[in-house]
């Protein structure tokens, strides 16, 4: 399985990130938010799911594995990880969603909460179809990052949701679901991505010192 590690393997934690739907583990957003958890001290582990991992090998474009294997997958390479101690498991849109369906059974292995980079809360344009019965009844810290312009899940819908009181959602300014502001923002994609580094950093701090309840 395709791996990248950014980060000091003396880090205090070890964040297990994957990719979204239709990007690899070495898009412009992945590498950024890699680089820069890594760049604060923190380890960062970035893989492709089987699917995608072929999609790189053929050059054709794939569709996603069953929810089963992408939970597979996620699974095993935690379990290679947690010899290198604290974890913490996350990742891009669907590899967050798959993330944090896995958070909770993953306690063993040392994963200690979840990070969702722009949560999928259902397809843009179909509200009704939710993916939130799970973040309903998480047990582990859990912290979504999410645009307000969020085509996935905008504020005045996630607002609405019944969630964990485990699981804490904050907003990227005028970001879209990769977080992109709109030139009229006077924000930039930069900006947004280092605010994203920035929460996701103090949410790991929290973490380790036991302290990420509301």
């Amino acid at each position: 399985m395709p791996l990248l590690i950014d980060g000091p393997a003396d880090a205090p934690a070890t964040l297990v990130l994957a990719h979204g739907a239709g990007a690899p583990m070495d898009s412009p957003f992945m590498a950024a938010i890699a680089t820069g958890l890594a760049g604060r001290g923190w380890r960062v582990l970035r893989f492709e799911f089987p699917y995608m991992a072929r999609q790189r090998l053929t050059g054709r474009k794939a569709a996603p594995d069953g929810l089963a294997k992408l939970k597979d997958s996620f699974c095993a390479v935690v379990a290679e990880a947690a010899a290198h101690g604290p974890l913490i498991i996350g990742g891009k849109s669907l590899g967050g969603r798959v993330a944090s369906l896995l958070v909770d059974e993953l306690a063993p292995y040392g994963v200690r909460g979840c990070l969702c980079l722009g949560y999928p809360f259902h397809p843009p344009g179909r509200p009704i179809q939710l993916r939130t019965d799970h973040l309903a009844a998480l047990s582990a810290p859990t912290l979504i990052l999410q645009g307000e312009r969020d085509p996935f899940g905008r504020r005045e819908e996630v607002t609405t949701y019944p969630l964990s009181p485990q699981v804490r959602v904050e907003w990227i300014p005028n970001g879209d679901h990769s977080f992109k502001p709109t030139k009229a923002s006077g924000r930039s994609e930069i900006d947004n991505w280092d605010e994203a580094i920035q929460r996701a950093d103090r949410f790991f701090q929290e973490l380790l010192a036991g302290s990420t309840g509301r």
